[in-house]
């Protein structure tokens, strides 16, 4: 499912007075809260569905692939999602 599938699909869930442009609004806000939020805290939490969380990667050593040189990989962050056991459940 892509973002335009998302809309959609959020349009219908809220029903037919809904329109594209408030479902869009919609997820675009939800996406923002969970950006800010995980900025902010370090995670966002929700019940059943999952977990977004700050994840630190050490500096490791890596290799080009066109030239099979190695190459260093400076330290990075990253978000890492935990999937929720209700989530988890329902596949």
């Amino acid at each position: 499912m892509n973002r335009a599938e998302l809309v959609a699909q959020v349009q219908k869930a809220l029903g037919k007075e809904t329109t594209k442009a408030a479902a869009e609004r919609a997820v675009e806000a939800v996406i923002e809260s969970i950006k800010v939020g995980v900025k902010k805290s370090g995670g966002v939490q929700l019940i059943g569905f999952g977990t977004f969380k700050v994840a630190n990667r050490k500096a490791r050593t890596g290799i080009n692939p066109k030239t099979g040189e190695k190459i260093k990989i400076k330290a990075s962050k990253t978000v890492k999602f935990s999937v929720g056991s209700g989530f988890k459940k329902s596949l």
